[in-house]
């Protein structure tokens, strides 16, 4: 898989050492002429200076036949921007954006984006649930037709649902399950799989649903 990274700030250059630590192919655009040096020594090849904003700068980095852009610079207009022009002019399937205000996110939706990741969101959810609740709720990314999310639930030591069955648990209505996190293993959740202390609960939920998986956690 071919991923774009646009934006070589301290998100970006993590992303994309961890893309190619994966084994994909992949391309961090920069414009900032004083972060080259040290990208550069990080990244070789995999390194391209210019205005991932501009066409002829995605189109020297392989736009055409990407098949993930994400742009995670610190400027909300310029996400947008990269990640239309991805759509449009190069047809890239899917495109990824950071999003700084999350007031902006459900414009970015609207506007073709295929998925948003909203630190601002993140921080606020992680700062409630350690005051509030023994297990985690945490949004992770919200899907383009706002109304629904992908949410990582991790469970504590003292989480109720330490020792039970995944079938035990009452999902509301709205709420699948799709991974289960345990370390470094991805398990696919089965009903019999039985559930530990630091488990990450991976699942796919409606808005809606939100609350009420909250109070069950």
């Amino acid at each position: 898989m071919y991923i774009i990274v646009v934006g070589g700030g301290s998100v970006g250059s993590h992303l994309t050492a961890f893309l190619l630590s994966e084994g994909h192919e992949a391309l961090l655009i920069e414009k900032d002429k004083h972060k080259i040096p040290d990208l550069s020594g990080q990244f070789g090849e995999a390194l391209l200076e210019g205005n991932g904003s501009r066409i002829s700068v995605l189109s020297e980095g392989g736009a055409n036949r990407a098949d993930v852009l994400i742009a995670v610079t610190g400027n909300d207009e310029d996400n947008l921007i990269i990640c239309q022009i991805a759509k449009t002019m190069f047809k890239c399937p899917r495109t990824i954006s950071r999003v700084n205000d999350p007031r902006n996110e459900d414009l970015f939706s609207a506007l073709g984006v295929n998925a948003t990741v909203n630190a601002t969101r993140l921080i606020d959810a992680l700062i409630e649930e350690q005051v509030h609740a023994d297990s985690m709720v945490i949004p992770l990314v919200a899907l383009p037709s706002g109304r629904a999310e992908i949410i990582e639930v991790a469970l504590s030591a003292s989480s109720r649902w330490v020792g039970k069955t995944v079938d035990a648990i009452p999902l509301p209505d709205g709420v699948v399950l799709t991974a289960i996190l345990r370390g470094e293993e991805i398990v696919v959740p089965t009903p019999e799989f039985s559930l530990a202390a630091q488990d990450k609960i991976v699942a796919l939920i409606k808005k809606e649903a939100e609350p009420l998986l909250r109070d069950l956690f």
